[in-house]
């Protein structure tokens, strides 16, 4: 039996096997996933909030298989174009018998059209009521947590009638509010899919690195944590508040390892730089909060140099942390929060993780 979808002029047929995905979701992601199959098939606006790590996408599959039988056109939108890039072939290998269309500035499809869409937050801009299921990933992250526009161009790219999933780890605090007082739907997913804790942030107090770094010195904890990376061989990342600092300090770093590079916004081959950190060519990489999200590395290990900076609020501290431990090989490693002095988000963000991991034991998501 086949299940046809009709567009203006345009018609797709969906076959009885479009999802070809063969893995298998923990207990935490089949709640989540059956969730999400009851939001999407009640049209509903719906929160899931999942730790880093938790396999979040691949609790969506089930409800864009369900979404796909049932004729509906879906888009999977996300601020950043990284993220794009990096969810589309996994949506093209879990449903290979449907053209799946992938919207980015300068992307090649731009003029296509499919009844699965993944694009940036900014390409909605293009839609007109054109989506029945909308599912917004990262959605806490820079810059749709901060540009109403982009929400108007979220809710303008879809029907009236559409279900909304938000997909998150760090929810903003309205968000939580809404979710604590009933107005909006949620699920949680408080453990990895391989069923380990995240691994808690540990402070240190470096002293004032910013001004050791205008001394032509590295703060010596720093010093000894680096050094202690490359004399083991594990791959790791430095985080720091700024562009200016960071290339400051790398002249420092390099006298360490002359390996060492960094990565920004405005680098032109960052994803060249991530790649050769993850196949071993390189020992390390200093880089700014672009780095945050979307990283996944066997055996990584993390810190962040000037934790107390504003630039790193709670959430980009949390998700700093879930770049640590996130494979069933290693899943742990040590993430450290160098600082001149606690700030307020580096304490709630260790809080977060603990209350995760505590809620995830609980429920018995989480092997002994």
């Amino acid at each position: 039996m086949n299940y046809r979808w009709t567009g203006p002029g345009i018609q797709f047929t969906t076959p009885d096997n479009v999802m070809r995905w063969a893995g298998t979701l923990s207990a935490g992601q089949q709640n989540a996933s059956d969730c999400v199959v009851e939001a999407v098939n009640g049209k509903d606006e719906f929160l899931v909030w999942a730790v880093c790590g938790a396999g979040k996408t691949e609790v969506l599959f089930s409800a864009i298989e369900a979404a796909l039988h049932a004729g509906k056109r879906i888009c999977l939108a996300t601020p950043r174009t990284d993220v794009v890039l990096e969810l589309s072939p996994r949506l093209k290998k879990a449903f290979p018998a449907i053209d799946v269309m992938t919207l980015y500035a300068g992307s090649a499809d731009r003029h296509g059209f499919s009844p699965l869409t993944v694009a940036t937050t900014h390409q909605l801009f293009r839609f007109i009521e054109a989506f029945d299921v909308i599912i917004v990933d990262e959605v806490d992250a820079f810059p749709y947590s901060i540009d109403d526009s982009l929400h108007y161009a979220v809710h303008k790219s879809k029907k009236v009638s559409a279900a909304t999933i938000y997909l998150t780890a760090t929810p903003s605090k309205r968000m939580q509010r809404l979710y604590r007082s009933g107005k909006l739907k949620a699920v949680i997913i408080p453990a990895r899919y391989h069923r380990q804790p995240i691994p808690v942030p540990g402070m240190k107090w470096s002293g004032n690195w910013k001004k050791l770094f205008l001394q032509q010195k590295i703060p010596p904890a720093i010093n000894g944590w680096v050094s202690e990376r490359l004399k083991q061989n594990i791959p790791f990342l430095l985080f720091f508040p700024s562009i200016q600092v960071m290339e400051q300090a790398i002249p420092l770093f390099k006298r360490l390892s002359p390996k060492l590079s960094i990565v920004h916004s405005r680098h032109p081959d960052r994803k060249e730089k991530v790649m050769a950190l993850r196949n071993g060519m390189i020992p390390g990489l200093l880089t700014t909060t672009i780095m945050e999200r979307g990283v996944t590395i066997d055996r990584l290990e993390v810190a962040v140099i000037g934790a107390e900076h504003e630039v790193f609020s709670e959430s980009a501290l949390v998700q700093i942390a879930g770049r640590v431990g996130r494979s069933f090989a290693n899943p742990a490693g040590t993430i450290t929060f160098f600082h001149f002095g606690k700030s307020k988000a580096m304490v709630e963000a260790v809080h977060h993780i603990q209350i995760m991991n505590k809620d995830a034991m609980k429920r018995g998501l989480l092997d002994e």
